[in-house]
């Protein structure tokens, strides 16, 4: 009886043993996150040729993504997090991709652009015309916005969808009359279609669009101490980008990692506002203005309601988070 208690108890420890070894390896797995062509996002390949996140004790995978292939990605599972414009993550978190935005990282002001083709000259010329755009992102909801500015409806424009990235084809074609998109890729849409210019940008709807960090909600949970690490670098990230000092360098670097020069890269930085941590804590306070995210949210949510993005209006608060931001 005593050797079968025995025999019991090493397996019992053993056992323990084995699952704390399993534990072990699952925290340690790296923090898989996507980031694309937007400077509040691109700022994260300076922590990641520094070395910022060794140093601050988390294993993170920085992965390189056009856009929507990133929020395809995070939809699959293949990614623990995304940057991503806040207004999508309501999209794909509809779709069943459920996520959190722990952290935001900047509004557009100015970076979001509807490109008319040469010749046209205001955003009120488009009444009647094709206009490209991928359809529910969020630049769509910069169309949808700037043309209620001017007086019109998006049922004033016809839209002819096309992936964000082949924009600049699609307005060099003549297809359309104008297109909406972010910058970089806007001015690569004016570089292959001389005389194109901006009729429309987020300068004119400051906090229409947020972007932010969003993570699964799995991975929050089992790793919050490593995402609290993850925020901590991205405000180092801020820090570098701000001081005037180590501001060129950054620049560099962020300008090689979308594969243009410094020159061309600055009014990229210049259309986005990023967020010092005091505007980012005033952002998550709840209330109706586009000042905050909550009430940039109610307007992006419609949108995708009236667009058939999705059916349903989606719960709000479940898709933010902002006590790890708070507690910095």
């Amino acid at each position: 009886m005593k050797s079968f208690a025995k025999i019991f108890n090493a397996a019992a420890v053993a056992g323990v043993c084995l699952l704390s070894v399993v534990s072990q390896a699952k925290a340690a797995a790296p923090l898989r996150i996507g980031f694309s062509d937007w400077p509040g996002f691109t700022g994260m390949q300076i922590a990641v040729d520094k070395g910022w996140f060794k140093e601050a004790g988390v294993d993170v995978v920085m992965s390189w993504f056009d856009y929507s292939a990133s929020l395809d990605a995070f939809s699959a599972g293949k990614l623990d997090a995304d940057f991503l414009a806040t207004g999508d993550s309501l999209s794909i978190g509809a779709a069943g991709a459920k996520n959190v935005i722990i952290m935001l990282t900047d509004y557009s002001s100015g970076n979001d652009q509807v490109i008319g083709k040469p010749g046209i000259k205001s955003i009120k010329e488009l009444k009647g015309q094709k206009v490209g755009v991928e359809v529910g992102l969020v630049d769509h909801l910069l169309l949808e916005n700037g043309l209620k500015q001017a007086g019109l409806k998006i049922t004033d424009v016809t839209l002819v969808n096309s992936k964000s990235d082949q924009l600049p084809q699609v307005l060099s074609s003549g297809a359309v009359a104008a297109v909406a998109v972010w910058q970089p890729i806007s001015g690569q849409a004016m570089k292959m279609s001389p005389g194109a210019r901006p009729i429309f940008t987020s300068a004119k709807a400051p906090g229409l669009i947020y972007d932010g960090l969003a993570v699964s909600p799995q991975s929050f949970k089992e790793r919050r101490a490593d995402w609290d690490k993850v925020i901590k670098v991205w405000y180092r990230v801020q820090a570098y980008i701000n001081d005037p000092k180590t501001r060129p360098d950054a620049l560099k670097i962020m300008s090689a990692r979308d594969g243009v020069d410094t020159k061309t890269y600055i009014p990229f930085v210049k259309g986005t506002h990023i967020l010092s941590l005091a505007e980012a804590k005033k952002a998550f306070v709840k209330s109706a203005k586009l000042s905050s995210l909550y009430g940039s949210d109610v307007v992006a949510d419609e949108f995708n309601v009236r667009n058939g993005v999705y059916k349903t209006p989606q719960d709000l608060e479940s898709y933010i988070d902002p006590s790890l931001t708070e507690a910095q």
